[in-house]
């Protein structure tokens, strides 16, 4: 299989993976009126397609190394099972992401989704004794990036207090004499500050985990090698999706229930934007297996590794802010608010950087 040779190789992976992160919820946006439960079937059909696709050929060049398939004959079966099961625990956090973005924007469901998963990831780093460089660091990261989740939490509800506040107050008081023979349409339900939160923290908590479980499927002798990694993680997210269907389409966080007839609705250009986010989703994540398993020479350190990782949050929230307008209608203190938050995560994940090593 075709690993990084040198340390400007691995290097450029990890940034070209970082911007893949934080620029595959482009295409929800761009998908239109396609509700995330559907967009979610493509999106895993495209990250599918990427893990496939780079383990038939990636994954199975270089005579002097292991292919995928050889891996997987000397791969153990716990190993393995780690794999998939990371992948279903991915696929259930990133539903819920997909969600939030649905509700709340991008920059308000990245900060708030992979802040959590920085967290929670953290702690189980703290609990098991991998944290390098002293705990006090670790914690004082923490406590910024609860900050940062905290303010997009205020500024988004101070936001949507504001907007909807002439939407509370009626323009007028119908004549009580006046008797109405058909009922008025329901209005949409509004959105709602709490419910984009809430979400964002439960997709966070999947995130959170998927790390160590990846690291558990990799290390050791009978570890599985990155390529073959991908494609069972791919296979993990497909499984959780089709067990997901019923709840997500019969409980949505918007709109009417949906059925399995609507797989097929949307334009082709909606399916292509899912499987492109897929596939930008699976090229980061590939991107990330790729580059732990090098040798120490040619790898990066664990620091930076998860800097450039967490970079792609902040690129996500900044297209949200600064290409989409997520925010543009709202006063000024709203926009500083934001501004801070990135301030404090990106300090929040560069003390946790120093703390990995």
């Amino acid at each position: 299989m075709l690993l990084p040779a040198s340390y400007s190789t691995s290097l450029l992976i990890l940034v070209l993976a970082a911007i893949c992160w934080g620029s595959w919820a482009n295409t929800q946006k761009l998908a239109g009126q396609r509700r995330y439960e559907l967009y979610n079937y493509d999106f895993v059909l495209g990250f599918l397609a990427v893990a496939v696709v780079a383990a038939f050929t990636f994954g199975s060049m270089n005579a002097g190394d292991l292919t995928f398939q050889e891996n997987f004959l000397i791969a153990s079966y716990r190993s393995m099972a780690w794999a998939l099961g990371a992948g279903m625990v991915f696929g259930i956090g990133n539903a819920f992401l997909t969600a939030t973005v649905s509700v709340s924007g991008l920059a308000v469901a990245f900060p708030v989704s992979l802040g959590m998963a920085v967290v929670v990831g953290t702690a189980w780093d703290l609990t098991t004794g991998n944290v390098q460089k002293g705990a006090l660091l670790a914690m004082s990261g923490i406590l910024l990036v609860l900050m940062a989740i905290v303010i997009v939490a205020y500024a988004y509800s101070s936001h949507l207090d504001r907007s909807l506040a002439p939407v509370k107050q009626p323009a007028f008081r119908p004549d009580p004499r006046v008797k109405v023979k058909t009922a008025a349409p329901k209005p949409p339900r509004p959105a709602s500050a709490a419910q984009a939160i809430v979400l964002g923290v439960f997709s966070g908590f999947g995130y959170g985990f998927v790390r160590p479980m990846v690291e558990n499927a990799r290390v050791g002798d009978n570890g599985v090698a990155p390529y073959g990694l991908a494609l069972l993680f791919g296979g993990g997210m497909l499984v959780m999706t089709l067990v997901m269907t019923p709840f997500l389409f019969n409980f949505p966080v918007s709109g009417e229930p949906l059925g399995m007839r609507h797989l097929f609705s949307g334009t082709g250009v909606q399916h292509l934007y899912g499987m492109l986010g897929g596939a930008l989703a699976g090229a980061a994540m590939l991107g990330g297996f790729v580059v732990a398993t090098v040798p120490a020479a040619a790898g990066v350190a664990p620091g930076m590794s998860f800097a450039l990782a967490q970079g792609g949050t902040v690129l996500a929230a900044l297209w949200g802010l600064l290409a989409w307008r997520e925010f543009g209608s709202a006063s000024a203190r709203i926009r500083t608010l934001f501004a801070v938050v990135i301030i404090l995560f990106a300090l929040g994940v560069g003390m946790l950087s120093i703390a990995q090593g």
